[in-house]
């Protein structure tokens, strides 16, 4: 029986960019389902205490700065650590990501072909006409899949992504949620591999039961 990881996500967060590949790699290699869940982040943020970039401490931003060009070193990919597009009101593009699977087309050509033009091609997706380009691109018919991203529907699911979000636990991007247990940070990944390998049950909040 397949198993399904929640993916929370959105395009404006570099971390899942970093994390994108090896974890669709990682599903393919499991066989499992992916339910993408992409989320206004900095709300999620702002509801579980935690901060936008430019309020953090500057040591803090400092380090941010260090670990992305430990990251882009270790994942190997092209990736541009100051964007002239960001930040950028994700929202359309996230939103396509959604119209995307409520079609029954898998999301992640595009998811890929999105973050690239964020972070490696210094395009702003804030955007019709951009994240249009990203959809043809990724054989998508764009117009169609922007109609249906700013339709009300998708937009109630974007926010109902953000209130899963807050209900499962999640309180960053990227997270990974395996039968209720989260994983937040492209750097689980490893430990969202070795659960998947042993088949262990979830671990609790409230510890050993």
């Amino acid at each position: 029986m397949s198993r399904t990881i929640d993916y929370l996500f959105t395009l404006m967060s570099p971390w899942a960019y970093l994390g994108s590949a090896p974890f669709h790699a990682l599903a393919k290699r499991h066989g499992v389902t992916i339910r993408y869940r992409p989320v206004m982040l900095l709300n999620v943020f702002s509801e579980t205490g935690g901060l936008p970039l430019a309020k953090r401490h500057p040591v803090r931003q400092a380090y941010r700065f260090v670990e992305l060009q430990r990251w882009r070193s270790f994942r190997q990919v092209p990736f541009n650590l100051r964007p002239k597009g960001f930040p950028f009101d994700p929202v359309l593009a996230d939103c396509a990501i959604i119209a995307l699977q409520a079609a029954g087309r898998s999301p992640e050509p595009y998811l890929a072909g999105a973050h690239r033009a964020v972070w490696a091609e210094d395009r702003n997706l804030s955007g019709t006409e951009e994240v249009a380009k990203v959809l043809e691109a990724a054989g998508e018919d764009a117009d169609a899949v922007l109609a249906a991203a700013a339709s009300d529907a998708v937009r109630a699911a974007y926010e109902a992504n953000r209130e899963w979000a807050l209900q499962a636990g999640v309180f960053g991007a990227p997270s990974y949620v395996l039968d209720g247990e989260v994983f937040w940070g492209q750097d689980r990944l490893d430990l969202l591999d070795v659960a998947l390998t042993c088949g262990r049950p979830p671990y609790r909040t409230d510890g050993d039961t």
